[in-house]
């Protein structure tokens, strides 16, 4: 599906999975137009690093329309990731995220609608089930908008279907559940463990360690993308991406410090607590839909995921990058 003759387009290109999706799609000899988001520092993000003819940079914002159709000319296949993401800031903030995640999302369909692409991934979250009713979640829980930016991304899944029914908009809309691994922001758990000990702590602050998780490792996720990009026939769809395994907190921590060969304690830090109607206790997906539209399957098992984490965290140039003793919302 997607057309090797026409141009790629990844919104959020400058972020943590799109930037894996970035390097992936050019390494199966694609063009790319990558999307960083404008600022006067003129910084790509995690862009900055990667090299190659077919890549093509720009810089805007999803939540100008007229950019967005701009970008989007002349364009196959259309990853949109750009959003925000952490749910901590989405308490104070939730106004930008209703600007970015669904105004953004929307203008990004009036693009690839314009531009007559052949198809768009939008990206959702596994937020959008909050926490499960079923284990594993199939595509049809329902949606528990359990923090602002669930709500959104509920919107923008909604916002997207729309455009599927209203005027057949090829798009299907991919559900990863928790994505981990290098780049990743410390607001994550897996980063703020891993970096914390890296950077000589013993006592790790974390916030809630009970709830669990469905852990995706990177380049499995970007995969996932990629193989709902090619498939035929499944516009229209809700598709997890997801290992259909379950960790909690407190065992990611203590695998965490059994790999990078270390004794911590952990102390509960208040401003890492999520509100309690808003922290989701558990999140475990059902990927029969993914594998049996597609030849994906998740590669990495957790183990070796966080391996190539910590020695990514562990490079003391990545890790510099980070401010440990800092909560990152």
């Amino acid at each position: 599906m997607i057309n090797p003759d026409k141009v790629v387009l990844v919104t959020g290109a400058d972020g943590f999975i799109g930037s894996h999706l970035t390097e992936l799609l050019l390494s199966l000899g694609y063009k790319v137009r990558a999307l960083a988001q404008y600022n006067s520092f003129n910084s790509w993000g995690w862009l900055e690093g990667i090299k190659s003819h077919g890549l093509e940079v720009v810089c805007g914002d999803v939540r100008d329309p007229e950019f967005c159709r701009e970008i989007t000319a002349g364009c196959g296949t259309v990853f949109h990731l750009a959003a925000l993401i952490a749910i901590p800031y989405s308490y104070v903030a939730p106004d930008s995220y209703v600007d970015t995640n669904i105004k953004g999302t929307m203008n990004m369909c009036q693009a690839a609608r314009a531009a007559e692409v052949d198809r768009i991934i939008v990206t959702s979250t596994s937020e959008v089930y909050g926490t499960a009713l079923e284990v594993p979640i199939p595509e049809t829980h329902p949606r528990q908008p359990q923090s602002p930016y669930s709500a959104t991304k509920i919107g923008a899944d909604a916002i997207a279907e729309s455009f599927y029914n209203a005027f057949g908009l090829p798009l299907v809309i991919a559900r990863p559940f928790n994505t981990y691994g290098p780049r990743q922001s410390a607001r994550a758990i897996i980063p703020t463990i891993i970096s914390q000990i890296a950077a000589g702590a013993r006592v790790i602050k974390v916030g809630d360690l009970t709830p669990t998780r469905d852990f995706n490792f990177v380049t499995d996720t970007c995969r996932g993308f990629v193989a709902l990009a090619q498939t035929a026939g499944i516009e229209g769809r809700n598709i997890n991406i997801a290992t259909g395994t379950e960790v909690s907190m407190a065992e990611t921590l203590r695998l965490i410090a059994e790999l990078m060969g270390v004794e911590v304690e952990y102390v509960v830090d208040p401003e890492r607590i999520r509100p309690s109607k808003s922290e989701v206790r558990r999140l475990c997906g059902d990927n029969r839909v993914i594998t049996s539209l597609t030849d994906w399957r998740p590669e990495v098992s957790l183990k070796d995921g966080l391996r190539k984490t910590i020695e990514w965290f562990t490079d003391p140039v990545n890790l510099s990058r980070y401010k440990t003793d800092i909560y990152n919302r």
